[in-house]
């Protein structure tokens, strides 16, 4: 996964589009690639450590989900439909954290 700035992005296309436009030429600058690949290695590192934390927050919503469960099973009945509402609320939670994990592992 990559995760670029916006001043990455717009660095990268700005040099993409030199590159392309010496291409024709049949000369291409080699910075011009280095600086691609600096840009593109700094957008993969990042994007790393993001997915890393992406999994730890699920792992979170998961744990988090077994407890809230745990604790409706073993309210009392009085405290059922809080104990519903909190677990329906983790529940979302996880959703969610599965969303962005799913999302980040394909972009």
């Amino acid at each position: 996964m990559h995760s670029y700035t916006k001043a990455e992005s717009r660095e990268r296309g700005k040099l993409f589009r030199q590159g392309f436009r010496q291409s024709f030429a049949d000369c291409v600058d080699p910075d011009i690639k280095r600086r691609i690949e600096r840009i593109d290695q700094a957008a993969a590192e990042r994007g790393a450590l993001e997915l890393a934390a992406l999994h730890e927050v699920r792992a979170k919503a998961r744990q988090d989900l077994a407890v809230a469960k745990a604790v409706e099973r073993t309210a009392p009945r009085a405290d059922k439909p809080a104990a519903r509402e909190a677990r329906k609320q983790a529940e979302q939670r996880v959703r969610l954290a599965e969303r962005a994990v799913q999302k980040a592992e394909r972009g």
